[in-house]
This record gives C-alpha cells, sequence and structure tokens, in this order.
C-alpha cells in the first residue's frame, strides 16, 4: 500500500480529527501540551483588560479549567480551525494550544479567528515549530535506509517564528507578536518520545504520507540511531502567536523592521 488519496490540504481531517480525540481521552504523557497552556496562561496574565467569553481551539490542555477560574464563560471546541463555526464577534479571548501547526489552510484559518473576536480582543496561540524533533527525523530516516525506503515525509513542515508572524500580519491582527521557547528533553528510549508525541495527537496525519508501517529492520535502527549514546537529548522549539483584533483605541504598531513593539507593549491594554 502506498501513498493516502488525495485531500483538500496537506494533513488528512479524518485523522487529525480522531488522533485529537485519541490524545484528549488518554491520561499522561501531555506534558507540552500542558507546558503551552501554562504558558498562555502566563500571558494572559500580563494583560491589564478583563475579558468575558473566550473560545478554546484544538487541545483543552486544562484551559477550559485555568480560564474559569478567572471568571470566564469558556466555550471549548475541536472544529477545524479553518471551518469555525461561530460568528462575527462572537468573543473577546480566543486561545490555542498545540493544534494550528496542522490546519490546512492556516491563513484562512487566522482570517476566521481575528473575525470571530470583539473588537480589541485578543487571540494566544502556542504550537511546535521549525525545528523541533531534529533526532526523530534523523531516526525516521536511518528506518528508512534501512529498509531499502526513499525519504517519505514523516514529519510535516513546520512553521517557523518569523512565518508566524507575517501570518497575524496578513491576517489582520493589530500588534502582532510571535516568538519562541526551546525546550530541550532527555529521553532514554525512542519508544518515550513516540509516547509523548501520541499523547498530544502530534503523530504523522499528513494526506501524501506512506501507509507502510517500518518492520523490525525499521524500528530496530530507528531505536539504535536515537538511542546510539544510552540517552538523547530531543529539541521542541514552542512558537507563540499574539494578536489584537483592531480596535478603535489601540495604538498603532511601528514601522515594519523598527523593533520598537516588545511583547510586553504589545500584551498592555487601553483599560
Amino acid at each position: 500500500m502506498g501513498a493516502s488519496p488525495p485531500a483538500d490540504g496537506p494533513f488528512d481531517r479524518a485523522l487529525r480529527r480522531l488522533r485529537r480525540a485519541r490524545a484528549a481521552a488518554g491520561s499522561g504523557g501531555d506534558w507540552l501540551l500542558r507546558r503551552m497552556a501554562e504558558e498562555l496562561i502566563e500571558r494572559l496574565d500580563l494583560v491589564t483588560r478583563s475579558f468575558s467569553d473566550a473560545l478554546v481551539l484544538g487541545a483543552e490542555a486544562g484551559l477550559g479549567g485555568l480560564l474559569r477560574e478567572q471568571g470566564l464563560a469558556v466555550t471549548v471546541s475541536d472544529a477545524d480551525e479553518d471551518r469555525l463555526p461561530f460568528g462575527p464577534q462572537s468573543f473577546d479571548l480566543i486561545v490555542s494550544a498545540g493544534s494550528l501547526d496542522t490546519v490546512n489552510d492556516l491563513p484562512g484559518a487566522l482570517i476566521q479567528i481575528r473575525r470571530a473576536l470583539r473588537p480589541d480582543g485578543l487571540f494566544l496561540a502556542a504550537f511546535l515549530g521549525a525545528g523541533s524533533a531534529p533526532l526523530l527525523r534523523r531516526a525516521m530516516r536511518a528506518a528508512e535506509e534501512a529498509e531499502g525506503l526513499p525519504p517519505s515525509p514523516r514529519l510535516h513542515p513546520q512553521i517557523d517564528v518569523h512565518a508566524a508572524g507575517d501570518l497575524l500580519t496578513r491576517a489582520g491582527f493589530a500588534l502582532p507578536v510571535a516568538d519562541r521557547e526551546g525546550v530541550s528533553v532527555r529521553y532514554s528510549a525512542f519508544q518515550t518520545l513516540v509516547a509523548d508525541l501520541r499523547a498530544i495527537g502530534a503523530t504523522n496525519i499528513l494526506a501524501a504520507r506512506d501507509l507502510r508501517p517500518f518492520g523490525r529492520r525499521g524500528l530496530a535502527a530507528a531505536r539504535a540511531d536515537f538511542e546510539a549514546e544510552g540517552g538523547t537529548v530531543e529539541r521542541f522549539e514552542i512558537v507563540h502567536m499574539m494578536g489584537w483584533a483592531p480596535g478603535p483605541d489601540q495604538p498603532k504598531a511601528a514601522a515594519r523592521g523598527s523593533g520598537s513593539v516588545s511583547l510586553a507593549d504589545a500584551l498592555k491594554s487601553r483599560g
């Protein structure tokens, strides 16, 4: 069996929903999502204005409970982010942890998110970005070579921080900010890394993925490559995005490249 049939974008929507549902039903191993969620809440705490209606997109990751503790009405949606079922100006806060990197139409999703925000509403998101899991990629190639297979997309293309900022601007967000956080994790076993990725629904959902599973030889090669020194430090790059729905009283961002708009300034509210 070869590649999967054509789809309406790079990702298999049905498989994406299935993997996310399985991840949500599991327990443990979702520390990456929890870390993203906690950082989003910490950033929200820096904002001096108040919010009333929040939308959590994708993985809940504890975000719903944390927001409810702050007195917000919370809606949690697992709908495809580029097919949101919400009308314009439905929320004044939208947050997302760990899902925007696998949206078929990310520019369209961001436009829909911005439209779903009320004027001066805030959008905060985090996801795994470019540069994540380089040793896993190497191990996958070792498995392919061991089985005589040509290179195939095993991990999806990832978004870097510069592209994230550009996407926010194109979607019409005011005061857009994108930054990244590097996280290094020591793994003693290849299978532990795979289990962590399964726990957050981050395994391969590319529509063009090779459907043939690795055999014993390929899996042994992947393990040997990843565990070569008895313990491997894998790297994850978490990209954070933030933008405001345009409002009449917002300060204007400085010209592109001036470097005068900081994350702290962008998080400030008008009241």
